[in-house]
């Protein structure tokens, strides 16, 4: 039986036509039966898609054919598994393979975007063939311990994502900004939050480093001294490492899934926010007109936003 894929990866490399490509990308997944978030925008790609284990490695190699793309980092995890047969589709004339719909991901998106990712700040990411130009300098997982183990305290672990996401894993003694939304890390640098950092070597790091390559090129234009990034996110740290260096709990990820850990045991750092159990489950707020995400036991996920309040209430 098939296996389950999902491909997590990006790539900055100036796009001349990013709706070419996303008509091209859309076609590609379509006939592989994948399905999962694309965005294209003037600066590269972002994707993660999943499907069938044989259609990932056609999607990559045909992917990986284009020239702008041709050295993309692929992150490669397991998928929950597939829908029922009887949902599968047929793509194609009738000798063309039965690609099976992976549960992970409710449909296939493939937009374009002014931004890769929406810190809000377009038109001051240049990239260029080698990719984002300005940005951090990247460390390896096995640098990034080398430099703790050479300086210490003096580090500082920078988180990249959404605050939500760092509730239930993170660097050890990372600082954790406080917003929900990508957009809201240029405005607390910009007002000051973390001016005290400035001249303290900074790690940045997300889950598959794309964030941390505008973020370091960000925080650097602003002022910041020393800014690393950790190549390959979260991801690569945690497949070289497991529980056993410096990343703590489990790694939120944007599908069906929820959250994944990198070895069994991990540490649960998450707390329900109704009954304050451990817990590394994330729940959406169940309101059409609410985008929250936090974290819930399994007793109390489901909770719309009008009953937050009255779920810690009866809680308490």
């Amino acid at each position: 039986m098939s296996e389950s894929k999902i491909l997590l990866f990006y790539a900055f490399a100036p796009l001349a036509d990013p709706e070419a490509v996303r008509l091209w990308q859309h076609e590609l997944c379509v006939s592989l039966g994948l399905r999962g978030r694309i965005i294209v925008s003037p600066h590269g790609i972002n994707a993660t898609v999943g499907g069938e284990l044989d259609a990932c490695k056609r999607y990559v190699r045909r992917t990986r054919a284009y020239a702008p793309f041709a050295g993309i980092d692929v992150k490669w995890s397991d998928g929950t598994g597939f829908e029922p047969a009887a949902e599968e589709p047929l793509h194609g004339t009738d000798r063309a393979p039965r690609w099976r719909r992976i549960v992970d991901f409710p449909k296939l998106s493939v937009k374009v975007r002014d931004e890769l990712v929406a810190f809000g700040i377009p038109d001051e990411t240049t990239v260029d063939a080698r990719g984002v130009v300005g940005g951090g300098e990247r460390l390896s997982p096995e640098a990034v311990n080398a430099l703790v183990a050479a300086r210490g305290d003096e580090i500082v672990f920078f988180d990249g994502r959404n605050a939500w996401e760092a509730e239930i894993g993170r660097f050890a003694g990372a600082v954790v900004p406080e917003v929900r939304t990508t957009h809201g890390f240029i405005d607390e640098i910009d007002r000051g939050a973390f001016d005290h950092l400035k001249q303290r070597p900074v790690v940045t790091y997300c889950t598959g480093g794309i964030r941390c390559e505008i973020l370091s090129a960000a925080m650097l234009e602003r002022g910041f001294a020393e800014v690393y990034q950790l190549d390959g996110g979260i991801v690569r740290y945690g497949e070289a490492f497991g529980n056993d260096g410096l990343w703590q709990g489990s790694l939120a990820v944007f599908d069906g899934r929820e959250s994944i850990d990198f070895a069994p045991n991990a540490e649960v750092l998450g707390r329900c926010v109704a009954c304050g159990a451990a817990s590394n489950r994330l729940s959406d707020c169940s309101s059409p007109d609410c985008r929250a995400r936090y974290v819930t036991c399994d007793e109390h996920a489901g909770a719309d936003c009008a009953d937050h309040a009255d779920a810690l209430t009866r809680s308490a």
